[in-house]
């Protein structure tokens, strides 16, 4: 740490959109001292130059710098592209006590797997390199460690009480929808294509699936059978998943609610979101610019449908990754994080 006890902190990755915002918290953070932001594409160029949310920012006039420009830090947030960290985890984790994984690389388990789904990290894969989700997980003690996606986060939080209370068949079909910003600032969908439209992303083969599956399963034991379908939708912040399960015989309505009670009874940044009335369940423009997810659950009959909402960029992406930083070194887990995001 610096001289002031402050954490030294560098982001890699610097001009994409969780870099960007992960730029934006750790300024404000009371713990945190910015010290290194990088982009290959952009090194020598002042930071506020090249992002423009960050113009009035602080750090606006800190030069990107290439990666291998960096200097001992306490952590290295990495945003960097998919095949990237790979090449230069060793380099990267010579300087950093703390590398927190905001990208995919290394997500997956299963070598096959990653081979189908994340090519081009297969070559550098390693392991172990914990997977980490701060409400299911312990405190993480490795020096490299990785969070999970933004859509797979929100599927993880509407299935994981039904699955640890061991409530539902394994069979799940789960529907994820997200905004423009997911795709990262490199996309090529033109906004005349994506305003006012909503449209199938990828009906099979997304790259959470494996995600979700293999964190069902590593947190309650089951692994699901699951069907997972990503949709684009014509907003800027957000992930809304649903997921559809069926009931085990003697489960009902009752078990439900008192699982989803239990799972996040002590959830900081999840917060239960039920009523009868529809504006009481989860909902994009209760959790966009904050940290927090929100998840509720409706039973018929034997089917429950259980729903998530977060915001991509915080709880999906920059913010549970500080999240994270802050239960390491044992600050405030909320500490530099909105829990309410802007209204309306």
């Amino acid at each position: 740490m610096s001289d002031g006890g402050k954490v030294k902190v560098a982001v890699l990755g610097a001009s994409g959109f969780i870099g960007a915002e992960l730029i934006r918290l750790l300024a404000a953070h009371p713990e945190a001292e910015p010290v290194f932001f990088s982009s290959q594409q952009h090194a020598g160029r002042p930071l506020g130059q090249i992002v423009s949310g960050l113009r009035n920012s602080p750090v606006a006039g800190r030069r990107l710098r290439s990666l291998d420009e960096l200097t001992k830090v306490d952590v290295a947030f990495s945003c960097l592209p998919g095949g990237v960290l790979p090449k230069v985890l060793d380099d990267v984790s010579a300087e950093a006590d703390l590398v927190l994984n905001v990208g995919g690389d290394f997500r997956l388990h299963d070598p096959a797997e990653i081979a189908e789904y994340y090519p081009e990290s297969a070559a550098g894969w390693r392991q172990p390199i914990p997977y980490y989700v701060p409400e299911f997980c312990p405190k993480p003690t490795e020096p490299v460690v990785n969070l999970p996606g933004c859509m797979a986060s929100a599927a993880i939080y509407a299935l994981y009480p039904l699955f640890a209370a061991g409530l539902v068949e394994p069979r799940v079909v789960v529907d994820a929808k997200t905004g423009s910003s997911g795709g990262g600032n490199g996309g090529a969908e033109h906004p005349a294509l994506r305003d006012g439209n909503v449209r199938a992303h990828k009906l099979h083969g997304h790259r959470h699936a494996p995600e979700i599956r293999q964190a069902i399963g590593e947190f309650t034991g089951t692994t699901p059978d699951l069907q997972f379908s990503a949709y684009s939708l014509p907003i800027v912040r957000g992930v809304f998943a649903s997921a559809y399960t069926w009931l085990k015989a003697d489960a009902g309505a009752t078990e439900v609610r008192k699982a989803y009670a239990k799972a996040y009874a002590d959830a900081r940044f999840v917060r239960v979101a039920n009523g009868r009335s529809p504006m009481a369940l989860p909902m994009l423009k209760t959790v966009a610019g904050s940290n927090t997810a929100e998840v509720g659950a409706s039973v018929e009959g034997g089917r429950c449908v259980a729903v998530a909402a977060l915001d991509n960029l915080l709880k999906g992406g920059a913010g549970q990754a500080v999240q994270a930083m802050n239960i390491v070194f044992g600050f405030d887990e909320a500490l530099g994080l909105a829990e309410v995001g802007a209204w309306p």
